[in-house]
């Protein structure tokens, strides 16, 4: 038999409590609290939810689907594979909608039937979309539904081999007493097409609104569900997006994916370090090259930085595609240990491309921008620099840095600075001269060519 209960859940992150709060204790949301009717059932246990023997189970190998696009395949850690909930996320207008139409009229061309369901757009829309992509459409099905149970019996018979949900937050379960993309109606929707997917072994993709601070709706609900979640980012005034991995049960996590938005859609970027590299200026003033890892992905990033005295009494720090602490750190470093006055100094770094430096690799090629851009001394044109640098003015050893160097000798530089630990245990290519430095002091020295200003 079943037994109802009533909670109250807030809507921002979740959280249940057994009363009405004005105020919810986990987020701190005022007026956040709305009354939910939960039904919980009595059911048997069956044989399958009986404890089993590790050794005993008996695993079944699927292969991975390879979508037709590269990019897609390395973000998702190789392909798609059978039963798999992908749940992509992103801005509205970044391009989710057009990415996952084009994948799906590939899919359904190569493989089989391909399910694409709006909850938001008509039929009318889509195919207009379509017709801007050169997209013919067959075997590629679509449904303009909202409600769950049926947009799950209208594909059973079809026997998809992809089914797109666009978007999650747009459709409902009718057994639910909530309104369409509030929590329960999330959760119990993402259940719902889950269970499906997995019985059925059809990989679903599922697109999610985001919040003004850039993650999913739904209080990271959808993330704990799904087994893999993809972010599609990039700047609206940018071409480039970036389809970057932040979960995956399947394959590794911090894989990045790069297109370009074309008139013909999104088009697969082959060789992006030569991309975002094509318009530096030889012998830049204040402009240094990094060898920076996305996921398992060596990129060659340009970082600007210029400094100007200050107009007013506290000099400004501003970072855009760097991390704001390690700016703080690096300029503290320069000032203390290498003797640098940026007391007065504004500064202003900046990662070209739309790309967002995490890794503290980056630290010494921030420096050299940095330290460029006060002495009007350029950076040598054909090096590269690469390494973390310690309070002390050290620089510290960085991982994988043959995977880096091979990058860097494929796109003709002739030297990398290195930090001396990382230089003995690296195997060098063909071409390249790594240079090996101890302090951030001695790589300023080595970096700069040119005559220095009088400051």
């Amino acid at each position: 038999m079943n037994k109802s209960r009533v909670v109250f859940v807030c809507q921002q992150c979740g959280k249940e409590s057994l009363k009405w709060m004005g105020r919810c204790p986990g987020c701190q949301e005022w007026n956040s609290f709305v009354e939910k009717v939960v039904a919980t059932a009595t059911r048997s246990i069956s044989e399958s939810s009986q404890p089993q023997e590790l050794s005993g189970i008996v695993v079944s190998h699927h292969e991975r689907r390879q979508l037709p696009m590269a990019e897609f395949n390395r973000t998702l850690g190789g392909g798609l594979v059978p039963g798999s909930l992908v749940l992509i996320g992103g801005e509205p207008g970044i391009g989710k909608s057009t990415l996952l139409l084009q994948v799906a009229a590939l899919l359904a061309q190569n493989e089989g039937n391909v399910v694409y369901v709006s909850g938001e757009e008509t039929l009318h829309q889509i195919k207009l979309r379509a017709q801007r992509l050169k997209i013919d459409g067959e075997r590629l099905y679509l449904l303009s539904e909202t409600n769950i149970n049926t947009i799950l019996n209208s594909i059973e018979d079809l026997n998809p081999c992809l089914v797109v949900v666009d978007s999650i937050q747009a459709v409902y379960l009718p057994e639910l007493e909530t309104t369409m993309g509030s929590i329960a109606q999330v959760r119990e929707c993402t259940m719902r097409l889950m269970q499906w997917a997995k019985s059925k072994q059809v990989p679903f993709f599922i697109t999610g609104h985001v919040t003004k601070d850039g993650t999913i709706a739904g209080p990271r609900i959808l993330e704990h569900i799904v087994d893999c979640v993809l972010y599609l980012e990039g700047e609206h005034f940018s071409s480039y997006r970036l389809l970057r991995s932040i979960k995956n049960r399947f394959g590794s996590t911090n894989e990045v994916g790069i297109f370009e938005m074309k008139a013909q859609g999104l088009v697969e970027v082959e060789n992006p370090s030569q991309v975002f590299l094509s318009q530096r200026m030889s012998q830049a003033v204040g402009s240094a090259v990094v060898p920076t890892l996305e996921g398992s992905r060596p990129l060659l990033v340009e970082v600007q930085a210029l400094t100007n005295a200050t107009s007013f009494g506290l000099p400004r720090r501003t970072a855009n595609g760097v991390d704001f602490g390690r700016l703080l750190m690096i300029a503290a470093v320069l000032s203390r240990r290498v003797g640098i006055k940026l007391a007065s100094q504004d500064i202003i770094v900046n990662a070209t491309g739309g790309i967002k430096i995490a890794e503290p690799a980056a630290d010494l090629a921030i420096a050299l921008a940095i330290a460029s851009s006060f002495s009007d001394k350029g950076v040598d044109p054909e090096l590269v620099a690469v390494g973390e640098i310690g309070l002390s003015g050290e620089l510290r050893a960085v991982s994988q840095l043959d995977r880096r160097i091979g990058e860097v000798a494929r796109l003709g530089f002739a030297r990398c600075l290195v930090p001396a630990t990382s230089a003995k245990a690296s195997h060098t290519p063909r071409g390249i001269k790594l240079i090996p430095v101890t302090t951030l002091k001695e790589a300023i020295k080595v970096g700069l060519v040119g005559e220095k200003k009088n400051v």
